[in-house]
């Protein structure tokens, strides 16, 4: 009886998110792929009839290409994210309480601007006559012809720096739970600090870094406006041809399709991480497990 109550009571308090996550996430993408089977109509609209017409038009020769530039971008994103916000979370986990707040807070300070208007500022300052791009060449960095906007580079870097606080937050937020006596320990057994960090800190701080990982690789991959304000016409990422086929185009059905495939290539590595998460529990309830009857033997015996 009791247990039919709190599953009852689980049930009715999952029941809004599930509600929210099928209106605004589940029927907007399974609308989404309706669309990418029907043809355009000549007013910029959805004919009528399903067709595979659209799926057709998708082999652009030049689709590929794009989608490459697009994964390794957000691959590259989230990999200096993260090599960036482990020694950040680290360092912030260690440190005082009373600090720990402050330096979060300076850490999400940017979002207190427009998005729009810090990646325009990083134009600006990327520009080839602003004082990065004078000082570099003055420096003998890079040469007069160089250009340090409207390339992949610059995307990157825009990108780093846009998303670098969804890494830091999730990493910081496992490391602030993280037993740090447990380093301790492994440096007085005679583990160097480097052997120490990695097997005993990463393992712990597993899931916050697999969270920052989703946090910083997905809308990286579905990035519109930093390739499109400092970004070339040989910089595109699958982004700019879904907004260039929904609105100067007006071919909606040719812009599902596409947003279908980007759909696609976020579940793929989510679906991957769930089921590797998933193994990975198991493998260490069955260790639990195995260590738990040795132990209860040891003692009967």
């Amino acid at each position: 009886m009791a247990g039919n109550r709190s599953r009852w009571t689980e049930t009715l308090t999952s029941l809004p998110s599930i509600v929210w996550l099928t209106l605004f996430f589940v029927v907007p993408t399974l609308i989404v792929l309706g669309i990418a089977f029907h043809a355009p109509s000549a007013d910029g609209g959805i004919a009528p009839g399903f067709t595979v017409s659209t799926w057709r038009t998708i082999s652009n020769p030049n689709y590929p290409t794009i989608v490459w530039r697009t994964i390794w971008i957000s691959a590259a994103t989230t990999a200096i994210c993260i090599l960036l916000s482990l020694p950040c979370a680290y360092a912030i986990a260690r440190m005082h309480v009373k600090w720990r707040a402050a330096i979060a807070g300076l850490i999400m300070l940017p979002f207190w601007t427009s998005f729009i208007v810090r990646v325009f500022a990083w134009r600006t300052l990327l520009n080839p006559e602003g004082f990065l791009q004078h000082f570099l060449v003055a420096t003998g960095l890079v040469s007069p012809q160089a250009s340090l906007n409207y390339n992949s580079g610059a995307i990157l870097v825009v990108s780093v720096y846009s998303f670098l606080p969804f890494a830091i937050m999730p990493i910081y937020t496992a490391a602030e739970k993280f037993d740090f006596s447990l380093l301790e320990a492994a440096r007085d057994l005679g583990a160097r600090s480097f052997f120490a960090f990695r097997k005993i800190f990463l393992p712990g701080v597993r899931r916050g870094v697999i969270s920052a990982v989703l946090m910083v690789f997905i809308p990286a991959i579905g990035s519109y406006v930093i390739p499109d304000l400092v970004g070339g016409r040989d910089s595109e990422l699958i982004g700019n041809k879904i907004y260039q086929r929904t609105f100067p185009d007006r071919n909606l059905p040719h812009a599902s399709a596409l947003a279908t495939i980007t759909g696609l290539s976020v579940l793929v590595p989510l679906a991957f991480v769930a089921w590797w998460m998933k193994r990975q529990d198991a493998r260490e309830a069955k260790r639990l497990a195995e260590a738990t009857a040795r132990k209860l033997s040891g003692g009967a015996a």
